[in-house]
């Protein structure tokens, strides 16, 4: 899954959870056409998120339940021999090295070279003798290990969600070696258990630790199921990430699709006339989210049902507004409207009549909506009265870019067509000069403020969501005929990763 409004998150997809949803979800001939969101991570980024990989590794290690092994043999002259290992656990872990490889069969293979662990616990050993002689003693051990580990990761599809898989483990010793009561010379004690119990140690420590690296990798794909499910939902308005067709993975990316479907109580679209083609995103940038105009307008839709296409201005921010009657002329306008009254008992309210309309075009998103404004005063001891009531249908191109961890719209061009104009200190309608200012005023500075506003909340929003933890590198937002990309390169969080688990586990 991705989806983000950086609209971005992410957020991000970690490495073990983005790879082939098997066919295990059924999409039909065409999958393309219900794409609404794509994420394509590329080797580059691949890489990079590989370096957290250790944690995950040393997290499987160290939370591995492993179980009590127990065994008998016979031995001449000694009889019968019974032995078991206890409270095993992982003491030191470390990790030489890590690489990652995707494969063009649709899967992330992880080779982790050389991980050194060494396992403690207690021995406890029994046996009779040929002349009925028993003995039984215990003694600490230690156990110091060279291992390699192979993991082939897929996600499987059920449900039209990703499943992650990293059942396809493997594990090979270069080294095993026993250790008794601290003792590091051979000895026919320490080497008569080497014997007995290396074949069954081996088998355990496999089946555990990869018990757990998969009960790892599931747990991290449902986290970030979770993170980019949360990131895309706001109270009420919800998109739906689940699969829109199978993912893939080519020997450069990773890549997975989405419905991208707005949800609001009980407004719901439908989409199946995608433009996407996996050759609209590139591999020059470590991550890519492509957005379909039907989604970004959906969500404009949602929006304006729930009533946040509303804005305020009182006081300072309503004089700023107004200071650009810097004409002599222009400042008899704005006491006209106005009446004498001071800012500060004056509120002015922009809201849109209907759901605006998105264009993504190459030169930007062109908006066109139909947007009332009111002016108010709010004279002391004086009941409010309405100065100015104007409805009209802006269209507006705006280029969006992210920067310094914030979102800004900037608006390139606009046109205004005036449907309804009411005002206190015009009430013919045929003052030019009221209409002239308003018209500039709007133009020049309504619609910028508007803008600006709406970036902050979005900003706002997607730092809610956490956006602001990760380190963005060159963000750039492309708009063409009907979608949206997103292209970026980041860095990964120090920790980010491994506080997950501890938080986790």
């Amino acid at each position: 899954m991705c989806w983000a409004g950086r609209m971005m998150l992410g957020v991000f997809r970690i490495l073990l959870v983005l790879v082939h949803a098997a066919a295990a979800c059924e999409f039909g001939p065409f999958p393309y056409r219900a794409t609404g969101i794509v994420c394509r991570m590329t080797k580059p980024a691949a890489l990079l998120l590989n370096q957290e990989t250790a944690q995950v590794i040393q997290a499987a290690f160290r939370n591995a339940k492993f179980p009590n092994i127990t065994g008998e043999r016979s031995v001449r002259l000694l009889g019968k021999v019974a032995y078991g290992l206890s409270n095993i656990q992982v003491n030191d872990l470390s990790i030489e090295k890590s690489d990652v490889e995707l494969k063009e069969e649709n899967a992330i293979h992880i080779a982790i070279k050389n991980v050194t662990a060494s396992f403690e616990g207690t021995l406890t050993y029994g046996y009779a003798g040929a002349w009925f002689l028993k003995l039984f003693h215990s003694v600490d051990f230690e156990i110091e290990s060279s291992i390699d580990l192979q993991l082939n990761v897929k996600l499987m599809c059920q449900e039209d969600k990703l499943v992650a898989d990293a059942s396809d483990c493997y594990l090979t010793f270069h080294k095993l070696t026993l250790h008794l009561q601290g003792d590091k010379e051979p000895g026919w004690l320490k080497q008569l258990f080497t014997d007995f119990i290396s074949f069954t140690l081996k088998l355990v420590l496999k089946r555990e630790v990869c018990k757990e690296i998969n009960s790892l990798a599931q747990m991290l794909a449902n986290y970030v199921l979770d993170l980019a499910a949360n990131f895309v939902r706001d109270n009420d308005i919800i998109v739906d990430i689940s699969l829109a067709s199978d993912s893939v993975v080519k020997s450069g990316y990773l890549e997975s699709h989405h419905k991208g479907l707005v949800l609001y109580k009980n407004y719901s679209d439908m989409f199946s006339d995608s433009v996407f083609s996996p050759s609209l995103l590139s591999e020059s940038r470590m991550l890519y989210f492509w957005l379909s105009q039907h989604t970004l307008s959906s969500l404009a839709a949602a929006a304006f049902l729930d009533e946040r296409l509303v804005l305020t201005l009182r006081g300072e921010k309503l004089q700023a507004l107004f200071e650009m009657a810097d004409t002599e002329e222009q400042q008899k306008v704005v006491q006209k409207i106005f009446q004498g009254t001071s800012y500060n008992d004056s509120v002015a309210k922009v809201w849109s009549l209907a759901h605006p309309q998105i264009s993504l075009q190459p030169e930007g998103t062109v908006v066109k909506s139909l947007v009332a404004v009111e002016v108010s005063i709010l004279p002391p001891g004086e009941e409010s009265s309405v100065v100015l009531y104007m409805e009209k249908e802006i269209t507006v191109t705006i280029q969006a870019a992210y920067a310094e961890k914030k979102l800004v719209l900037q608006s390139l061009d606009s046109s205004i067509e005036f449907k309804v104009f009411k005002c206190t200190a015009d009430p013919s309608g045929k003052d030019p000069s009221i209409q002239n200012f308003l018209q500039t005023m709007i133009s020049a500075v309504g619609i910028p403020e508007v803008i600006s506003s709406v970036g902050s909340a979005l900003t706002s929003l997607m730092n809610r969501k956490g956006l602001n933890l990760f380190d963005i590198i060159n963000p750039e937002i492309i708009t063409r005929q009907g979608y949206i990309i997103v292209q970026l390169d980041f860095s990964f969080p120090n920790h980010l990763l491994l506080n997950f688990l501890e938080k986790g586990l």
